[in-house]
């Protein structure tokens, strides 16, 4: 995910600082893993010094002083831009996976055990994330359909490769 572009997203709506971005980050896309402070102020940093967001005051407190940030025209256009380009689909062609099962096999261990490690750690994943659906929002109901279609896929290829391990172990050792 481009924390970058997600901040500067964020900001479309009206000037915030960089705490309330934070907040807004997390409570919408951290699922388990928050934005640390200092990226999120690199982060502002980098998008001012390349004109996409510039300072819109400051808010004096008990705490700190806050610099609010605003998003300028440019920011908007690169937003625009960023949201209607296409995410590169991953086809995965250099899987350590199948590193490990070619490997497993020149080396005369067992291929099976491998794919059957694997199976049972993704048997695992998928558990925990079919429980978190189950308890979640929206948001988090989405979010792990996807990862669950991922894993869904991996199995699927677990399966296939475990079907083809007489094929490839020929292939492989000749």
């Amino acid at each position: 995910m481009s924390v970058s572009r997600t901040l500067l997203a964020l900001l479309e709506p009206g000037p915030r600082h960089g705490y309330d971005l934070k907040r807004a980050y997390d409570e919408q896309f951290a699922h388990g893993k928050q934005l640390a402070y200092g990226q999120v102020y690199s982060t502002l940093s980098r998008l001012l010094r390349n004109g996409l967001v510039e300072e819109a005051g400051v808010e004096h407190g008990a705490g700190p002083d806050r610099k609010r940030y605003t998003i300028t025209d440019a920011g908007v256009t690169d937003v625009e831009t960023w949201l209607r380009t296409a995410e590169n689909p991953e086809p995965y062609l250099q899987n350590t996976l199948y590193t490990k099962v070619v490997l497993a096999l020149l080396s005369g261990r067992s291929a099976h055990d491998v794919l059957d490690t694997q199976r049972s750690a993704h048997l695992a994943v998928m558990r925990d994330l079919t429980r978190r659906k189950a308890d979640g929002d929206l948001a988090d109901q989405l979010i792990c359909d996807h990862a669950l279609f991922h894993l869904e896929a991996d199995l699927r290829w677990l399966e296939l490769t475990a079907a083809r391990l007489d094929a490839l172990a020929e292939v492989v050792r000749s």
